[in-house]
């Protein structure tokens, strides 16, 4: 199997051609291409690889500007630092999607995925729901999210939405989950949030928090038509109050 990497840091581009031969001996590396038109040139002039590990921001522009200009057919798998392009991944060819610093066993697992699709030719419905999955989503579009990633000694952490106790805005937004840690969102603000998770579990409570109702322990009615709310144990100690122009809201989602 032949394969080309797109990468415009050499030193990365190198570390991922060692792992991917130590994974698999038959996967012989062509050429490493550190910017979007050494990508187009080499495309020029050759045939297309088996397969293309790509990242997606380089030095002079993004890579899928390369489908663009270049009719590409060969499968890729993306191997980027942000998780934001994982559906339009999907469309250009995409099989898998990769956060850096890649894994070992992710890698390994991209490339048998690889080998199983190229055998069976019908890979491309279990791509798109794997995808799907990353991003949170349902097969049709029509649920909430169900993952949100989060920076994590530089690394991204996927963090699942049924473990969230609450959204935060502090310098930046976080989320305190049900077990007391708190980990830093990429920057999407609380707006944005709300309108991905489930109205039913989930209630912006004021500017800076969005509660999950499994994680109320008692909510406290003030003579001032105030609301507080207590989260239950480790997050008891997060000062939360309702704002007055949500406290009829409030009541409502509480006690429907």
């Amino acid at each position: 199997m032949k394969a080309v990497i797109i990468e415009d840091e050499i030193i990365i581009a190198t570390v991922l051609k060692n792992k991917i031969e130590k994974i698999d001996g038959g996967i012989e590396i062509l050429e490493i291409l550190t910017s979007k038109e050494a990508a187009l040139e080499w495309l020029r002039v050759n045939a297309q690889p088996d397969v293309m590990f790509m990242d997606i921001q380089l030095s002079d522009g993004v890579s899928f500007d390369i489908f663009k200009e270049h009719p590409l057919t060969c499968p890729v798998i993306f191997t980027t630092a942000y998780d934001e392009y994982a559906l339009k991944a999907f469309k250009v060819n995409g099989i898998d999607y990769l956060l850096k610093p890649v894994q070992d066993s992710e890698l390994e697992s991209a490339i048998i995925k690889l080998k199983n699709q190229m055998a069976s030719k019908n890979g491309v419905p279990d791509a798109l729901k794997q995808i799907l999955s990353f991003l949170g989503k349902s097969e049709d579009g029509a649920g909430y999210k169900e993952i949100f990633m989060a920076d994590h000694k530089n690394q991204k952490l996927p963090i699942n939405v049924k473990d969230i106790a609450c959204f935060c805005k502090d310098i930046v937004n976080c989320v305190y989950l049900f077990n007391g840690e708190k980990y830093y969102l990429d920057s999407v603000t609380l707006d944005e949030i709300e309108k991905t998770l489930d109205p039913k579990k989930f209630f912006r409570v004021n500017r800076q928090y969005i509660v999950n109702m499994e994680a109320i322990h008692s909510i406290k009615s003030l003579n001032n038509a105030k609301i507080d709310v207590y989260l239950k144990s480790p997050n008891q100690s997060l000062e939360i109050d309702v704002s007055r122009m949500r406290c009829p809201d409030f009541r409502k989602w509480v006690n429907r």
